[in-house]
């Protein structure tokens, strides 16, 4: 396709471990139901120790730029996924009492993994073909998502749970030595002037001179806490209203399907289009979807839903990440990607809790909050988003990376 000309080779080699380790990840899918069945923990400890695992994820997200920019974001990459992977491949022998603190090691070293991946494609990308790149990458893991739950249950069902542990440590070590081998390093892990620049402006004068950004991490924030509501109180609210597991499970389908489809091409047509008029339209889109559930919940309803929310996702999630690549600092392209990365899973922790606390206490209002708290957040945005993209431009991050080089 003409509009990917610009992404590297490296980024397709990339997304080819992206996508198998994305189909092997599928423990978080099931540890819960692990929790409760083969390790024959109650309700409310096997939530507690899953709720400690997200903190972990979201703690990895929020600092694995920042290693990444001191030691090299392909290396810490790599480090993140052995002990990640390892951790995960022992993980079914460990006594349930060890869970409560390897189960957040592992998560922690993926989350550091997912920012030091993103902080990687931001640095070897030219920041005009950034929004491709990273559509290239989200559509190898949400293909690799869409096969890898049901490859996890077949597993579970015909051999143990432990093995979905052991696959998703597996692939997650193979994605180590895909990466050390297609992504070779070159250059020095970063300049001799980098460390003054980080030194002369810290990270939060950078943010605060950049009044757009912190108004879009924001709205990220706002909206991550909504979108994952469908994971959460949504399959509550669809069980309610007579729709089974089965139905939940296809609809939650559509979104990869949708993504599969839609994304690439939308990341082509829409490169040159004004990047925060994009994200804040798909935010409206997400609060469009959980505003068709207004009209009732049933099939119908619940598709709608999906779909919208699948649209908003593709225009949001992919341009606000190149986005925020496209505003970093050359000495704080990791860490920007890590706050990113961080404030875009944070609904990981908050979602459940706080969907689940409205819908508990006024039911009627879970979805017209949802559905104004995203159009909000859109709204916030496009509010800041009228200037237009800024020419590409090949900067040399700190990092290492020279104009042909992968930083180490």
């Amino acid at each position: 396709m003409q509009g990917f000309r610009d992404v590297p080779r490296a980024v397709w080699l990339l997304s080819v471990g992206t996508f198998v380790n994305a189909v092997a990840a599928f423990t978080f899918v099931f540890v819960f139901v692990y929790l409760t069945g083969p390790r024959g923990l109650g309700p409310a400890e096997a939530g507690l120790v899953s709720g400690i695992g997200g903190l972990g994820t979201v703690a990895g997200n929020f600092t694995g730029g920042w290693f990444g920019d001191r030691f090299g974001h392909r290396r810490v990459l790599l480090g993140a996924a052995v002990l990640g992977g390892a951790v995960l491949t022992l993980l079914p022998l460990l006594s349930t009492a060890a869970l409560y603190a390897a189960l957040p090691v592992a998560q922690y070293a993926l989350g550091v993994l997912r920012a030091a991946n993103s902080a990687l494609v931001a640095v070897i990308v030219p920041e005009g073909a950034r929004r491709q790149a990273f559509a290239v990458v989200r559509c190898a893991s949400n293909g690799g998502f869409a096969l890898g739950p049901p490859l996890g249950a077949l597993m579970a069902t015909g051999l143990s749970y432990g093995w979905l542990f052991v696959a998703d440590g597996l692939g997650t070590l193979a994605m180590a030595l895909w990466t050390a081998r297609v992504v070779p390093a070159r250059g020095a892990v970063k300049t001799p002037a980098a460390p003054d620049r980080g030194r002369g402006r810290g990270i939060l004068a950078e943010l605060r001179a950049r009044p757009a950004l912190l108004v879009l991490l924001g709205a990220i924030l706002v909206t991550d806490v909504v979108y994952r509501q469908q994971y959460s109180t949504f399959p509550v609210v669809l069980a309610g209203h007579g729709l089974d597991v089965e139905a939940f499970g296809l609809i939650i389908a559509l979104n990869g399907l949708v993504i599969l489809l839609l994304e690439l091409p939308a990341a082509v047509a829409l490169r040159n289009r004004p990047p925060l008029r994009v994200v804040g339209t798909g935010l409206l889109l997400v609060g469009a979807g959980y505003g068709a559930l207004l009209l009732g919940v049933g099939t119908a309803t619940a598709v709608t839903m999906m779909v919208l929310l699948s649209l908003g996702e593709i225009l949001y999630k992919t341009t606000a990440t190149a986005y925020v690549a496209d505003e970093a600092p050359e000495h704080a392209v990791g860490r920007f990607q890590s706050l990113y990365a961080g404030v875009s899973v944070s609904g990981v922790v908050l979602a459940a809790p706080l969907g689940g606390t409205l819908y508990a206490s006024a039911p009627g209002l879970l979805w017209p909050v949802c559905a104004l708290l995203a159009a909000g957040a859109g709204a916030a945005v496009l509010a800041v988003g009228g200037r237009p993209a800024r020419p590409a431009t090949r900067p040399a991050h700190e990092t290492g990376s020279r104009r042909q080089a992968v930083p180490g």
